[in-house]
């Protein structure tokens, strides 16, 4: 088979997909007595990849889940008016559970108020599991068995990320040290049901690029944002 027909075939498969696709499902597009050739899905992908940076409106990217075609940045605020939903707006307290989860997962509730010095509402946390952003890996082996959470292949996806080591330094973050990533896990996150953790093990992980994670303030928490805490989401 010619690799311009495989290339093609790859396109079309990737454009009409509706969630990113892996060079295992490429392949599975071929028949067992008609394979694609060893290396031509990988050669297909370079080639489009090449063929989105000559001025395109599109680009291929690889996250977590696979590869997908997504709209280049410098057009996406016209191409987002066919889009007609409103855009969610997170609140802090939003954005630094999800931090906190992101950063030093796996995680109790308990460890991420600790931190943050007001109390978790839980609307954040059913927010961010609706939308699959978090789920629970494991319980941690202390009196209770607190839920432990951690970051999931959609949250990846939704940033652009395509493994835990991309999220990005934590520079401006440095006065607030139990943010440091200290446990890689990728493979935890990936095969983990209901995994018990001892206390004694380290509640941290790295992870991946996510500039809409605004920096936590590293002082003292105030009326306004524990009232924020209290508040539910909303849209613009």
């Amino acid at each position: 088979m010619e690799q311009e027909l495989i290339k093609r075939i790859v396109e079309g498969a990737l454009l009409a997909a509706n969630q990113p696709l892996t060079v295992a499902q490429l392949h599975g597009l071929f028949p067992e007595e008609q394979p694609a050739p060893a290396d031509s899905i990988e050669k297909a992908l370079q080639e489009l990849r090449e063929d989105c940076r000559n001025g395109r409106g599109i680009e291929l990217v690889e996250v977590a889940s696979g590869f997908r075609f997504q709209i280049q940045q410098d057009v996406h605020a016209w191409v987002a008016r066919l889009w007609t939903e409103r855009q969610t707006r997170y609140t802090r307290a939003t954005l630094e559970t999800l931090a906190l989860i992101a950063y030093r997962q796996p995680i109790t509730r308990g460890e991420i108020e600790q931190i943050r010095g007001v109390a978790v509402n839980s609307n954040i946390i059913k927010m961010l599991e609706e939308r699959e952003w978090i789920r629970v890996v494991g319980h941690r082996d202390v009196p209770g068995k607190p839920a432990l959470f951690g970051t999931t292949r959609s949250f990846l996806d939704y940033f652009n990320l395509k493994s835990l080591d991309q999220l990005p330094p934590l520079a401006e973050l440095g006065e607030i040290p139990e943010l440091e990533p200290q446990l890689d896990l990728e493979a935890r996150l990936e095969n983990a049901t209901d995994v018990v953790i001892p206390a004694s093990v380290p509640a941290t992980a790295a992870l991946d690029d996510v500039e809409l994670v605004a920096p936590l303030d590293p002082d003292s928490p105030s009326p306004d944002r524990a009232a924020e805490d209290a508040a539910p989401e909303h849209t613009a």
